[in-house]
């Protein structure tokens, strides 16, 4: 890093008095910290990777204090990372600020299939961390496990089901799935059906697998009671909003049963919740009724969270949650976005499929076209009903879909604001910012909405030595008072 950047960064730090996503201070005025790890860890388990400032002092009010010896702590910090599995590759600039010597280490982002990175002497469980805002939070069990199922490709879709047998399954859909899968494929029809549930996964060595249980099983739910749909029509726009009766929800349904009864229970649940609304047709005198979210949009959402959802023993006690607020409908499922693909690629790029038995043996029994049309189908549907865009939120270990109720229209600049500073509580990019306000061209809603922000001490970028860079990302800076 050169000096005007190292110099730019310091300065930027000390003035806003935060640390961020990819910026992580350390006070090094009589020696190099001890614990490293948890930082190099969390750095280098995020796409942006992130940079380590040794020099301020974030407890004496970010006063720049300057390291006690460049080069030694430069031999420490280098230590440190060597330490680490996979290693870690730092660049290590330094510069002189103010008459106090600073040194920075830009901290790489790993590949996907090398991570979690973590600290070799302290093992994998106890020292795999991720970058939360400002801070360094412990992965869970969950989190690591995932990032092993990517790297070894794990299908817990065809996981063998010990306890089910022939007994439990619906044979005449059975049958009809074998059939369907034989049509057109000369080879397949030549063999029994022994070898074909082998082959197309339905048994693993005898044995039905969940995808067959899920889709052929006369109830799954009596060996996976939780892979299940919770749904939930609240009165509010919060849970927990409480009528004059002292009822807290309007419906709640678990809705069980095969994957295509699952899938139609939920859509019929909203159905039954959703508010239409009437009008008078002026000059025909027609009446017409305009429902609350487009179906279409709405299976698709349901759909995609059964499809894709993580099937492993770590969430097979964790149900698809479906909840109906007064303004917004919300699909929440466990198991974030699978592989590389992010939030701003959804619907624009072919990505990793989780499930992909589940996936394949759906669209042969014509559920689902498996052809990753989900996601612009939603959009596409939302759009044409005059609706505000759907949201998409991929946390820790969980995806949420949301579908607003209320029509996109134009905002003033004060609301604009408070918008976009909720929307940047997690980071976003400029193609997420974009899609968000409805603009066509990522660069202009930078400039007409994002830069003022910026300006004014509002939101922050998480690559404030690289401005422009195309991996940048704006959020909003804590404790900001929205007027």
């Amino acid at each position: 890093m050169e000096f005007a950047d190292i110099e730019s960064l310091v300065k930027q730090v000390i003035e806003k008095k935060h640390e961020s996503q990819v910026i992580e201070i350390k006070a090094a005025k009589k020696g190099c910290p001890e614990k490293l790890y948890d930082t190099l860890s969390s750095f280098s388990n995020q796409d942006d990777g992130g940079i380590i400032i040794f020099g301020i002092d974030e407890a004496g009010g970010y006063a720049l204090t300057g390291v006690y010896d460049v080069q030694d702590i430069q031999i420490r910090i280098n230590n440190q990372c060597k330490e680490m599995e996979p290693p870690v590759r730092p660049l290590i600039s330094s510069a002189t600020i103010d008459g106090r010597d600073i040194v920075v280490a830009e901290i790489p982002g790993i590949e996907i299939t090398s991570r979690p990175c973590y600290h070799k002497g302290r093992g994998i469980i106890k020292s795999s961390y991720v970058r939360c805002g400002e801070s360094d939070e412990p992965m869970t069990d969950y989190e690591i496990y995932s990032y092993e199922a990517y790297r070894k490709k794990y299908l817990d879709d065809i996981r063998p089901v010990d306890r089910a047998d022939i007994n439990s399954m619906d044979i005449e859909k059975l049958n009809k799935y074998r059939v369907l899968c034989k049509e057109n494929k000369p080879n397949l029809s030549k063999i029994d059906d022994e070898q074909l549930n082998e082959l197309m996964s339905i048994t693993r060595n005898g044995t039905f697998t969940l995808t067959a249980v899920l889709l052929f099983g006369l109830y799954p739910q009596a060996y996976f009671p939780q892979l299940s749909i919770i749904a939930t029509a609240v009165y509010g726009n919060e849970m927990g909003s409480l009528v004059d009766n002292g009822a807290r929800f309007a419906d709640s349904r678990r809705i069980e049963g095969t994957v295509e009864d699952m899938l139609n229970g939920a859509i019929q649940f909203v159905k039954n919740n959703m508010r239409v609304s009437t009008s008078i047709d002026s000059n025909s005198g027609k009446r017409e009724d305009k429902i609350e979210y487009p179906i279409t949009a709405v299976r698709e959402v349901i759909l995609n969270a059964i499809v894709h959802r993580d099937y492993s023993i770590h969430t097979e006690g964790m149900p698809i949650q479906l909840t109906m607020y007064s303004d917004r409908l919300e699909v929440k499922n466990p198991g974030g976005l699978y592989g590389r693909i992010s939030v701003s690629q959804l619907g624009k790029m072919q990505s990793d499929t989780r499930n992909p038995v589940l996936a394949t043996a759906m669209e042969t029994l014509k559920l689902t076209e498996n052809r990753y049309s989900g996601i612009p189908t939603i959009r596409s549907e939302m759009q044409k009903a005059g609706l505000c865009s759907p949201e998409f939120i991929n946390a820790r270990g969980e995806f949420t879909v949301v579908l607003f109720n209320y029509p996109y229209k134009a905002k003033n600049s004060d609301d604009i604001t408070n918008d976009i500073l909720d929307f940047c509580l997690t980071p976003r990019t400029r193609i997420e910012i974009a899609e968000f306000l409805g603009v066509t061209t990522p660069t202009y809603a930078i400039k007409r909405y994002i830069k003022p922000l910026i300006e004014s001490g509002k939101v922050g970028i998480t690559i404030p030595e690289k401005p422009n860079s195309s991996n940048q990302k704006y959020y909003t800076i804590a404790n900001v008072l929205k007027k």
